[in-house]
């Protein structure tokens, strides 16, 4: 439980961001191609395709355009807090897990890359290492391979596993094909040094993986990462699970925990109040 509380405490300097229905508030806080060395990584995002900015309509993510929506607005504020901590300490990999499924890691994952990469010149690469039930593809509509599978297992080459989403600075690397040893693939010595590397290229490169208690999956990831995101969810999370998750990581390595489930109405009239312009007063007639 000890774990458990340093985490919660370690999450008041990240930020603890709560989200209902998908809108967040922060409440206060291969195998056979070997990865290249960090040295020759130069001029490899210029071989990386390019696709368009298309978000499915379910996905929930944050609009530049709008940022003092309470969505944009609170994910502006968890990047400014989790940027910190990495002027404080080399953070440059950061794993997105929850204790279990439908706790919004993926939501949370997407939406704090979208915000990393809305700084000039803060290249940032969201990784979809949820092997078992990939989604980050599908919330940007784009295809599934080639992708990180097929790179440790050296079918591609590493720019072919990535995509550039619009002029933006955002890059993704989709799971790639199914695989049916998705930890076998993980424990790979080339993903280790696909995730030393990246930092190279990357000033973050965020991993949504397979909840804690589901999957050893994030387990290692944790190992291999400088940081790990929680996420859990409001009314659906429990302290146990959230104490069983804890524990289950071998490094105390919390950067901050992300909260689900706020309700939408607070969210909202707090943001319209302070970011809505000043009404004129009305003349007193006389």
């Amino acid at each position: 439980m000890s774990r458990v509380h340093e985490a919660l405490r370690r999450s008041e300097l990240a930020g603890t961001l709560v989200t209902g229905s998908g809108i967040p508030h922060l409440e206060a806080r291969g195998a056979a191609a070997a990865t290249p060395a960090p040295s020759s990584l130069e001029g490899l995002l210029e071989l990386v395709q390019t696709i368009p900015y298309n978000p499915s309509p379910e996905a929930l993510v944050i609009d530049a355009l709008h940022p003092h929506e309470a969505p944009t607005e609170e994910f502006r504020t968890l990047r400014t807090r989790i940027n910190h901590m990495q002027s404080l300490q080399p953070i440059h990999t950061a794993v997105v897990t929850s204790p279990s499924p439908g706790e919004g890691k993926s939501f949370a994952a997407i939406n704090l890359a979208l915000a990393e990469a809305q700084l000039s010149g803060n290249l940032t690469l969201l990784c979809d290492f949820d092997l078992r039930r990939p989604i980050v593809h599908s919330l940007l509509q784009t295809d599934r391979g080639p992708g990180i599978t097929d790179y440790l297992q050296g079918k591609v080459a590493l720019h072919q596993a990535m995509r550039r989403v619009g002029e933006t600075n955002l890059y993704i690397m989709p799971a790639g094909e199914a695989v049916i040893n998705p930890l076998e693939l993980l424990n790979l010595k080339e993903v280790k040094q696909m995730l030393d590397g990246l930092p190279s290229l990357f000033n973050w490169v965020i991993l949504d993986s397979p909840p804690l208690l589901f999957a050893a999956d994030a387990n290692l990831l944790s190992t291999l990462c400088h940081g790990t995101i929680l996420v859990v969810r409001i009314g659906a999370t429990t302290i146990d699970s959230i104490t069983r998750a804890m524990q289950s990581l071998c490094q105390n390595n919390v950067l901050g925990i992300i909260v689900n489930g706020a309700r939408r109405g607070e969210l909202y009239s707090r943001y319209t109040y302070y970011h809505s312009p000043e009404k004129e007063p009305e003349p007193i007639e006389p």
